[in-house]
């Protein structure tokens, strides 16, 4: 039982505060009440009671919404309390109050603005506070009903006196606030997609906050895009298994030496360094039997007589070629006279992936067998073949830096030009326009929950400052991406989404400024020698659960924003660090001469020169000196 306390009847009449609470009235329904209530809700009214002889001045200058994510302004205080309000003499708090309980279920503190009052004073009345509904506690606010106050301490005759009361009516504002849109939550095995809508009455003067799940997807079982239904767990298993021993199975019949296989769950096209290496191939089509096994993700399923096939084909090629993960062939045991030759279809090393993320959220377990039987692993540089081998968690021998076949095509002037005037074709917006490409990266641990938070850009600004300048706008999502950008119709002209256009690199030719934050395209962007900006205002939290090979700020060969108007900034900025840019590009390519695809093609050819390798194989101690083999000779 909460002990309350009536204070002396405050002379005033009611109607002058409206935040009066009737002294008599008030004491009877506490005291009736409070022995029913939980003390947080006890405290909340008890504070009201006790504030009840305050006037409190309120008022919001302005609400904005940029999706789920809410920034105001405005003014609180207590009116008659002593002037000037120091910093230190007031704290400002926005709280959510669930109104089927009526207890605080959120409060989130917000920043004092300095202002000056008609007297002259300095006063820190005014507050500027922000809600990212869809990241309360990292996940979107939870369903229910709310009504969004704040809650003010003020440093009166020596003490701290606290009140909660309603934020005030916007100033200007005739009508209603209204707002309605969409907050996501992504997990391995549940996406979620809520309905968020805000209400700020005139007469009333209520904030009204409404939260309402509307869809749970496991999306292991089922792809809204697609319609794929996928196997079951234990199905999928069970395949696994299947094709492990198939290929083990059809290891009595011999290699042959001139069958290469392209496999991906990624693609169902040839593109990315598949395209490189397949029509560097048909230049000899005779030294290449080439098998094809292409699914557009590794939801879709494989049917028995597909596992079968491919079993029968791979364990008989001389080279299996991947570019992305491919989970059907990691359980398998590569035979010795075969290669499983993994081109990744990323450049450079950035963020850290697979076994670098060991103890991370998301990260492979202990015991996973992923990646680890890849025999061959092409990069960029030496530089950062140590970083693909504890990625991939395979021998640093393993680990070829022949280049990346897809960044041939930055060094070949004519192919540049034709694909240039391919994309004017198919995309007819792009002429005579200055292009902004954003190419951000997936957030989330993986296939399943990958997403972005597209509330932390705000269109409407990049909208209203570059539209008129003849810039256009172009979005490239990563395919994981489950949720889309919810752009307004008005601006159809500005912005334009060009996931579904494959090849990332092709776009990187028109483009006049790169927005990106951890994805790898800033490598291949930087074979251009063009403005390159880090918009990454989650980036503490992206480092917390992800985290780099290198310190972030000395790697991005560009500027940084950690917000839209940071981000405008730079846009108008047409600086280039040149000198950046070109120490960047010699630390993560090893050879800028447009032929890597010819060294891939000439390392398969010749059984990636092993037995020459082995021959000239010497060992060092750590200070240079010979260790020669046990029993050799001198």
């Amino acid at each position: 039982m909460v002990k309350v306390t009536k204070k002396e009847e405050s002379n005033h009449p009611k109607s002058e505060y409206p935040d009066y609470l009737g002294r008599d009235e008030a004491a009877k329904s506490l005291l009736s009440a409070l022995s029913n209530m939980d003390e947080e809700t006890a405290e909340l009214l008890l504070n009201q009671f006790d504030m009840a002889e305050y006037v409190v001045d309120k008022v919001v200058d302005s609400i904005y919404f940029n999706s789920s994510a809410m920034e105001i302004e405005g003014s609180v205080r207590i009116k008659n309390a002593p002037e000037p309000i120091s910093q230190d003499g007031i704290e400002k708090y926005l709280i959510l109050v669930n109104k089927k309980g009526n207890t605080i279920d959120y409060e989130f503190p917000i920043q004092n603005i300095e202002s000056v009052d008609e007297n002259g004073y300095v006063n820190f009345d005014k507050y500027r506070g922000k809600i990212h509904f869809s990241k309360i506690n990292g996940k979107p606010i939870n369903p229910g009903k709310y009504e969004l106050k704040i809650k003010i301490k003020q440093f009166i005759d020596d003490s701290w006196s606290e009140v909660i009361t309603q934020l005030g009516n916007i100033r200007n504002q005739k009508t209603d606030f209204v707002l309605s849109t969409n907050m996501f939550s992504f997990s391995a095995k549940s996406n979620k997609k809520y309905s968020l809508t805000a209400v700020l009455g005139v007469d009333t003067g209520q904030f009204e906050i409404q939260s309402k799940l509307l869809s749970d997807i496991n999306p292991l079982e089922f792809d809204i895009e697609e319609e794929i239904v996928m196997d079951l767990p234990a199905v999928r298993k069970t395949k696994k298994s299947l094709f492990k021993h198939l290929y083990n199975l059809f290891k009595i019949f011999p290699v042959k030496k001139k069958q290469i296989s392209f496999v991906s769950d990624s693609r169902i096209d040839i593109s990315g360094n598949f395209e490189y290496i397949y029509k560097k191939m048909l230049d000899n089509p005779q030294d290449f039997d080439i098998q094809f096994y292409l699914k557009s993700s590794i939801k879709e399923k494989k049917t028995l007589f597909e596992i079968i096939t491919m079993a029968y084909n791979l364990a008989r090629s001389r080279y299996i070629i991947l570019d992305d993960y491919y989970p059907m062939i990691y359980p398998v045991n590569i035979r010795e006279d075969s290669d499983l030759v993994q081109v990744w279809h990323a450049v450079g090393a950035f963020k850290t992936f697979g076994y670098s993320r060991l103890g991370m959220p998301g990260g492979p377990r202990k015991d996973s067998m992923d990646h680890k039987n890849y025999t061959k692993v092409i990069v960029s540089s030496e530089n950062i073949a140590d970083k693909y081998a504890e990625g991939f968690g395979v021998p640093r021998d393993n680990v070829y830096a022949l280049g990346a076949a897809r960044t041939d095509m930055f060094f070949d002037k004519e192919l540049q030009h034709e694909i240039k005037e391919h994309l004017y074709d198919e995309l007819t917006f792009l002429k005579g326009k200055k292009i902004i490409l954003f190419a951000p990266t997936f957030r989330g641990n993986g296939q399943q929950s990958a997403h972005y938070p597209f509330e932390l850009i705000d269109f409407k600004k990049l909208f209203d400052k570059f539209y008129k300048e003849g810039w256009i706008f172009l979005l490239k999502i990563h395919p994981f991406v489950h949720n889309k950008p919810n752009i307004p119709y008005e601006y159809q002209e500005f912005f334009y989404d060009v996931s579904d256009y494959r090849e990332i690199n092709d776009l990187l030719l028109v483009t006049d400024i790169l927005i990106t934050d951890y994805s790898s395209v800033c490598f291949e962007y930087a074979l251009l020698g063009k403005k390159m900006i880090f918009f990454s205002p989650d980036l503490a939290e992206y480092m917390s659960s992800r985290n780099f090979y290198y310190d972030y700020f000395n790697f991005i060969p560009g500027s940084y924003a950690s917000n839209t108007d940071e981000l405008i900034t730079q846009i108008q900025d047409q600086t280039v660090d040149t000198k950046k840019i070109t120490d960047f590009v010699n630390y993560y390519f090893d050879d800028l001469d447009g032929k890597s695809t010819d060294r891939l093609i000439d390392y398969l050819k010749n059984d990636f020169y092993e037995e020459e390798i082995e021959n000239e194989t010497v060992r060092y101690t750590d200070d240079g000196k010979i260790i020669p083999e046990w029993g050799s000779k001198k």
